[in-house]
Order: structure tokens, then C-alpha cells, then sequence
């Protein structure tokens, strides 16, 4: 699955000129909780999100702190929290090195980029132009509604043969001190794992295998080398 796949489209935006409380209105009215800013040439050069608006002179709840840490802030972190509580313009409160992606980028891809960049939205670019935005809740939706797909009837010897292939395929899982029973689609599951971990993940490859109904976890841990 790839960003297009995910991404809403059209999105709303707002322009570097647009008011601080033409952002706020329009965070509300449409029940988002960032815009992508567009100049007069369609082209990103940021974002203003709610979390932008949280410390604002209007609503009384600028950055207050005691008042040795604001003895030791420079001049310019005062500078920056002033600019940050009192800008009008979207220009001077907005982020403007902002991270992208393209519409044909892997899913796993932009997960990985949104926790890399502690940030829970991504604009989707295409020729320079905002075709799409995602978010965390996105990808979260898409886990929501992933059902399991419909799966022919399959013999209990298909499935342990999916099972083992399936382990075997996993580098770090020791199938040689395993064995796999299946009984009705019932997976059991026999030997040794080296940790926690392993035997949660060895339960897991099972679980997620085509005509898996259920897994029985008969393994026991062995912490040791095992030739690794």
C-alpha cells in the first residue's frame, strides 16, 4: 500500500497572509488540526498546526516560567516565544522546513517517517505540486478496516506447510529446534525458543499464516548460544 492509496485529497489549505484566527476558524470548521500553506504559486512553504496556536496572547496562555529559567533563556528564545504568542500573519507563526513525500512512497515508509520526525502529518508532493496530505490517524484507519482477506478452505497440511515456510523465511527464528502440528486449523507449536521476544514473534508468523484459526504456544525458552 502506497500514499495515494491512504492520503486525503483535495486538502485544505491557507496562504502565508492568512490571519491567526482565520487559521483557528478554519481548524474548527473542518475538525483538522493542521494546514499546509500555499503561496500565490501553489507551491508548500509550510505548516501551521494547532499546536502553533496553543501558547497565544489572545486565549492568555503564553509560556510562563519561573523566574530563574527565564534569567538563564537568551534573548532570542525571549524573542521566539514573543513571536510565537503575538504574530498575526500565518508567515511569521507557520514551520517552514516541512517534510514531504511522494504519492508512490510505502506506506511503511511514511510511518517510519512521521515517528523518525516526531511529527504526525505528511504533505504528499507530486511535480512540485500538493496533491494529498497523511496523517497518523490515517494509517491508523487503514489498520481499522484491514479485514482478513477471504481464504479458499484450506487442509490442515497446507496450513503447517505455510507455517514452516512462512518461519523458515524469518532469519532470526531457529526452525531446526521447532515443529508445527496442525489440527483443524489449530497450530501447535513445539521446540525451543532463545527469548521472550523470539517465541512472541515465532506465535505471532503463526497466527498470521492463510487458514490459521488458532495457535497453541507449547514452547519453552533456552537463553543460550545455540550455535549463533
Amino acid at each position: 500500500m502506497k500514499a495515494r492509496d491512504v492520503m486525503v485529497s483535495p486538502v485544505i489549505t491557507t496562504s502565508p497572509h492568512a490571519s491567526v484566527q482565520d487559521v483557528a476558524k478554519t481548524l474548527i470548521q473542518h475538525r483538522i488540526s493542521a494546514l499546509p500553506v500555499l503561496d500565490h504559486t501553489g507551491k508548500l512553504v509550510g505548516m501551521i498546526s494547532e499546536g502553533d496556536l496553543l501558547h497565544r496572547v489572545e486565549s492568555n496562555t503564553e509560556r510562563r516560567r519561573p523566574w530563574w529559567l527565564d534569567a538563564l533563556a537568551s534573548s532570542d528564545t525571549h524573542a521566539l516565544n514573543y513571536a510565537k504568542s503575538h504574530a498575526r500573519r500565518v508567515s511569521d507563526l507557520m514551520t517552514k522546513n516541512v517534510i514531504t513525500a511522494a504519492p508512490d512512497t510505502p506506506l511503511y515508509e511514511i510511518a517510519a517517517m512521521l515517528e523518525r520526525h516526531s511529527i504526525k502529518r505528511v504533505p504528499i508532493i507530486e511535480r512540485g505540486q500538493l496533491v494529498g496530505i497523511l496523517s497518523r490517524a490515517n494509517i491508523v484507519q487503514v489498520l481499522a478496516t484491514a479485514g482478513r482477506k477471504l481464504e479458499i478452505e484450506l487442509s490442515d497440511t497446507a496450513i503447517r506447510n505455510n507455517i514452516v515456510a512462512n518461519l523458515n523465511a524469518l532469519p532470526w527464528a531457529k526452525t531446526n529446534l521447532l515443529n508445527v502440528t496442525v489440527a483443524g486449523g489449530v497450530a501447535d507449536i513445539w521446540g525451543i525458543a532463545r527469548s521472550d521476544a523470539e517465541r512472541k514473534a515465532i506465535r505471532i508468523a503463526a497466527e498470521n499464516t492463510a487458514g490459521v484459526r488458532a495457535v497453541n504456544d507449547n514452547m519453552k525458552i533456552l537463553p543460550i548460544s545455540l550455535g549463533a
